[in-house]
């Protein structure tokens, strides 16, 4: 049933600061408040299930009630005046005393039962409401960890662009750190989304959910080179330690690892950490290798753009052609490789998967602790329909780099995928607190929760996705299973402006007319949004037509509105033909118990295609999906019958 207080974006006019005055504050949704879990008098709070924990018991509350209680612990112990509060919660004169009111009886009385912290939330007559609370951000002490990021080090060179070897040396730095068991250290994707940010530091730490930050620097002087490293308290922005390597232009090669070495101890002893033990990298020790490296995996993080990719392969092969045994780069090569089948229009995405997996393989090979390598070697088990594979390579990477989101995200998706919303959730929810500004992660964690039937949560995730740049797709569905039709049709046919840059034209195929393109997009929207039988009719002769004539029969643009659309024969025909490591995150739209998508996998046919392509075996293993029964005898004796799934 659609909640039809629940708005989803907007943008606030104010907010009461210490001294009366207003501020803007900016979005309003959920997402836009923060989904980060946080303790409240020994509470934990996580607003992205909407869901309040504590030793006498939990409880989950509406949207609205969280949104108060995140925008009230913004200032613990001030002031809110009622007024500042409406404009907050409900944007564009839409809100009132009264909503203000209910909000706020709902919140006490959640706070109050079974918690015992109702008198937290404290009324000033006539006023406003103030939070009487000590708050504990997740990201502080939650596991005992001191929470790091290492931005992105500007380059202040004259003599050339060496900006790649800046990244360099912070790209070391976050290994370095991330080897220190008291540290929890921000993944790379999301401290880049910060390079030449004009942010200033307390806001850069919030949003990375961190309380220190290392920046630094590299300059060119004639043949001198000075690098500067700084560690920042995330919320002063006062500088607490810092750091000067000089040397010159011949010895700056060897300087990235005494840079790393040096800065990693003091930064260790500036935060009363003991000194670490260095992790030994398999890297190369040819400077012209080193260099071409940190050019390939500086465009690779970039991802997106025309010939990024490809020319992030070259210089890859390049550093391998001059050191043959360098495994980092044998990884990034991997990683170039499976971007390049899955974000760019590549004509064989096969062959990319098979070159993506003989370089993890070759990494593997030199390097037995690569964690990340392993996890990408599992996306090709997944092309040869051994799911079994690819989750016991997914678990091994998992226990080489635990910290690591790209390896984290890996398994929690592995597990989505084959329907283990469950155990994926908190491994997803994992790799967002180790790189929480990364759009891919949050579209993941949007399906997660509608896979679960936690609407509200599946929006605003798919809101933080939206607002970091990616498709608006998965939002787009999670608003038309709670029922706002119309936005979701809206939402789904803006993806249409990310054509070219984030997402590209069915592989083989040219960029339509704008005219054309923004017609095909209006009919996909209505056809998986708007719930109307011809709607659905349409687009679904118009998938497959396109199924009969692209170059890439499983496309994803195929694959996933057939999903979204419960249309199982066009799964089954696809999917279940040919899995590449673009359409296999296609697997984790099956798994919502919603009409019409449960329609396919409650379809006669659904457990043969199960079987063939490698999930029944994955489930023998590691256990049934939430929504399928158990043991095997039962599923085998459907299969052998014909018959369709029962829901548990």
């Amino acid at each position: 049933m659609r909640n039809a207080g629940f708005r989803i974006a907007g943008r606030t006019r104010h907010n009461v600061g210490k001294d009366g005055g207003y501020e803007v504050l900016g979005n309003t949704s959920l997402a836009g408040l923060g989904l980060e879990p946080f303790s409240l008098l020994g509470v934990r709070v996580d607003p992205s299930s909407m869901r309040l924990s504590g030793p006498q018991g939990e409880n989950v509350v509406e949207p609205k009630v969280m949104s108060l209680l995140v925008v009230l612990v913004r200032r613990p112990g001030e002031l809110w005046l009622r007024s500042a509060l409406i404009d907050q919660l409900w944007p564009g004169d839409s809100g009132s005393d009264q909503s203000l009111s209910r909000a706020v009886s709902h919140l006490r009385k959640a706070l109050a039962t079974p918690h015992g912290i109702g008198e937290a939330l404290v009324t000033v007559p006539k006023l406003g409401y103030r939070l009487d609370a000590t708050i504990q951000r997740q990201g502080d002490t939650s596991d005992g960890k001191t929470r790091i990021a290492v931005l992105p080090f500007r380059s202040l060179s004259r003599l050339g662009d060496q900006g790649y070897f800046a990244e360099g040396i912070a790209d070391e730095l976050i290994t370095r750190l991330g080897a220190v068991p008291q540290l929890r250290v921000t993944g790379r994707t999301s401290v880049f989304q910060f390079r030449d940010s004009d942010m200033d530091m307390p806001q850069i730490a919030e949003k990375l959910r961190v309380t220190h930050l290392v920046e630094g620097s590299v300059q060119h002087q004639h043949d001198d080179v000075r690098i500067d490293v700084r560690l920042i308290d995330g919320k002063t922005g006062f500088e607490m330690w810092s750091y000067r390597y000089d040397g010159n232009i011949d010895d700056i090669f060897a300087s990235r690892d005494e840079v790393a070495h040096d800065a990693t101890i003091g930064l260790s002893e500036a935060l009363d950490l003991p000194e670490p033990q260095p992790r030994n990298r398999k890297m190369s020790d040819n400077k012209a290798a080193y260099d071409l490296y940190l050019q390939g995996r500086a465009l690779t993080n970039r991802t997106f753009g025309n010939g990024m990719l490809a020319k992030a392969v070259e210089l890859l092969q390049q550093a391998l052609e001059l050191d043959p045994d360098f495994s980092e780069c044998w990884t990034a090569l991997a990683e170039a490789h499976v971007y390049t089948a899955v974000y760019t229009p590549c004509l064989d995405r096969h062959g990319e998967a098979r070159k993506m997996a003989s370089c993890a393989r070759r990494a593997i090979e030199l390097d037995p602790m690569q964690g990340h390598a392993r996890a990408m070697l599992g996306l090709y088990k997944w092309t040869q329909n051994d799911i079994v594979g690819a989750l016991d390579l997914a678990y091994e990477a998992h226990r080489l780099e635990p910290d690591n989101p790209d390896v984290t995200i890996r398994l929690g998706s592995f597990l989505l995928y084959c329907g283990l919303t469950t155990e994926a959730l908190p491994l997803i929810q994992r790799a967002i607190d180790q790189d929480p500004v990364h759009g891919r992660n949050y579209g993941i964690l949007c399906v997660a929760h509608m896979n679960l039937g936690n609407l509200e949560a599946s929006i605003a995730a798919g809101q933080r996705t939206t607002d970091l740049g990616y498709p608006a797709i998965f939002l787009a569905v999670a608003l038309a299973t709670l029922g706002d039709r119309d936005l979701a049709v809206q939402r789904y046919h803006q993806t249409r402006l990310l054509l070219n840059t984030v997402i590209f034209p069915p592989v083989g195929s040219a960029p339509p007319e704008p005219e054309a393109m923004d017609a095909y997009w209006l009919i996909a929207a209505k056809g998986v949004c708007s719930d109307r039988a011809e709607d659905r009719a349409l687009y679904g002769q118009l998938l497959e037509m396109l199924h009969a004539t692209l170059h890439d029969p499983g496309d994803p643009s195929i694959v996933m509105p057939a999903i979204w659309m419960g249309n199982a024969q066009l799964v089954f025909k696809t999917l279940g033909q040919d899995i590449t490591p673009a359409n296999m995150i296609c697997f984790m739209l099956i798994w919502a118990d919603v009409d019409p998508i449960r329609q396919v996998w409650q379809h006669p046919d659904f457990l043969a295609f199960a079987d063939r392509t490698g999930l029944v075996a994955a489930w023998e293993k590691y256990g049934w999906p939430d929504l399928l029964p158990g043991p095997l005898g039962v599923v085998s004796q459907c299969v052998s019958n014909g018959q369709g799934v029962p829901s548990r």
